[in-house]
């Protein structure tokens, strides 16, 4: 690891007494994830994004420009660079062409649109209650708090304007925070040698998702195989494509990387506004789950990892 690694002992940023568990690192992501991944499927969304000129018959076509939106109107290559397990052909397909039906700018105002409603639909009156404004309040002075070297998509997030209304707050945090945790999730990847396709069927061969479920990313069953039989020639990965010891031990390491690394804002935070944070979240997860909106597998590995 670099000198510029946050650790989550790290003198000047929290002392012992100051720590943050690792467990209360990976329920907050646990937390805040159904939060912002609303907009990828919430068919206000989809409106929106029609609005512009986007194709809805299958979420990609929005996906990728409210996602990478943040990043300005690039190709394919730096898209594929964050995004990393999505086959870079499939970025392409969609970005290329992204900017062509509509400028970041606008995509950016579209989502903005997408969550209001969306939050509006599922929250109800609550988007207005004390407990909403305080959790927005505190998810935001975590967020503000990341620490965004290296981390292309939260650092592009970030510079992005506040809204002011709380419940576009709280959306906004969430997805700063997720961004912040998905980017140092890259790190550990690489870290640990694992290409975007190799990261993909190790993490089907420990049971994190089905291989169907990780077939969305874009590769064709050729590349998963050879990315199959690399992981078997490092005794990863059996011929069955299940995980060895030595493949379990590894994606531990890399999920305990990805927490260590996701830790900074928390710790800045601390850990009572941490603790509070996460029993204020609570009915707003249930809320978003009970919305039947979001897939009950996930590529994410949510509960699994």
């Amino acid at each position: 690891m670099s000198g510029n690694v946050e650790s989550p002992t790290s003198a000047g940023v929290a002392g012992e007494s100051d720590a943050v568990e690792p467990g209360r690192v990976r329920q907050l992501w646990h937390l805040l994830e159904p939060l912002h991944a609303l907009l990828y499927y919430a068919p206000e969304a989809f409106e929106e994004a029609a609005a512009l000129g986007y194709g809805i018959g299958e979420r990609w076509p929005s996906y990728f420009p409210y996602r990478a939106a943040p990043l300005g109107a690039g190709g394919g290559e730096r898209a594929a660079s964050a995004f990393y397990s999505f086959s870079p052909r499939m970025v392409a397909e969609h970005i290329v062409p992204a900017w062509r039906v509509a400028r970041p700018e606008a995509v950016l105002k579209a989502r903005e649109r997408a969550v209001d409603r969306v939050y509006r639909s599922i929250l109800s009156d609550r988007v207005d209650s004390p407990e909403l404004a305080r959790a927005a309040a505190l998810a935001r002075r975590a967020a503000e708090a990341a620490n965004t070297a290296g981390r292309p998509l939260a650092a592009a997030n970030a510079e992005l304007p506040w809204p002011r209304a709380p419940h576009q707050q709280l959306w906004h945090a969430a997805t700063i925070l997720r961004e912040h945790r998905g980017d140092g999730h890259l790190a550990a990847l690489l870290v640990a040698g694992l290409d975007p396709v190799e990261s993909l069927v190790s993490f089907a061969a420990i049971g994190a998702a089905s291989v169907e479920r990780f077939e969305s990313r874009g590769w064709t069953s050729q590349e998963w195989a050879a990315a199959r039989d690399r992981l078997v020639a490092r005794g990863l990965v059996n011929q069955d494509g299940t995980a060895t010891e030595a493949g379990r031990e590894l994606r531990r390491r890399v999920e305990q990387h990805t927490d260590e690394l996701a830790a900074q804002p928390w710790l800045a935070s601390g850990p009572a506004a941490a603790a509070e944070l996460a029993d204020l979240l609570g009915e707003f997860w249930v809320a978003a789950l009970s919305s039947g909106l979001l897939p009950s597998e996930t590529t994410l590995g949510i509960g699994k990892v």
